[in-house]
């Protein structure tokens, strides 16, 4: 399969849209996407960005029934850990179902560590359903481990009920 992965740009982030919701219906949550594309231009592609992409892309002659070209993504941001430094946490990867076994998650995955370990990290981090064994399966052959029973972490979050709200005022009404 003939493929390319580049770094996201601005005229990206209608596909990215797209794909974000594929994945969240995939995984079931759907109804929890807020982000729209006006969302992901301002926040990928300000002076300041929250987030960085990459995308997978076909030829014209491989797109899909729908006409897609853009058949995955990952989106990615550096992050800190207090014991090993700095690190690249991988927010979403993302390959369309049709597109799926042929090197394309693998590839993007490997782009993103690249990226992390040009800016000095030393960590890829990300999270994954405890239901999703395709996913679990492919990130164990990447050579990835699951630190939740090695470390007893869980992935924890504090957050308003609208978006935007101060979610500090929750937890301070709690107390």
């Amino acid at each position: 399969m003939d493929f390319s992965i580049r770094a996201a740009n601005l005229e990206d982030c209608k596909d990215i849209a797209r794909m974000i919701m594929e994945l969240a219906e995939y995984e079931k949550v759907s109804e929890h996407v807020k982000v729209t594309q006006k969302d992901l231009e301002q926040d990928g592609f300000s002076k300041n960005p929250f987030f960085h992409g990459i995308v997978a892309e076909v030829p014209e002659a491989q797109r899909t029934k729908d006409g897609h070209v853009k058949i995955g993504y990952a989106l990615y941001f550096l992050s800190y850990s207090s014991w090993k430094g700095r690190c690249v946490y991988m927010e979403d990867l993302y390959v369309m179902p049709e597109f799926r076994g042929k090197g394309i998650g693998k590839a993007l995955m490997s782009k993103v560590a690249q990226l992390g370990m040009a800016a000095g990290c030393t960590q890829l981090n990300f999270t994954v359903l405890d239901w999703n064994k395709a996913s679990l399966d492919f990130y164990a052959a990447q050579g990835c481990s699951d630190v939740t029973a090695s470390l007893g972490y869980h992935v924890m979050r504090c957050e308003g009920a609208e978006r935007g709200e101060a979610w500090p005022n929750t937890i301070e009404d709690r107390q």
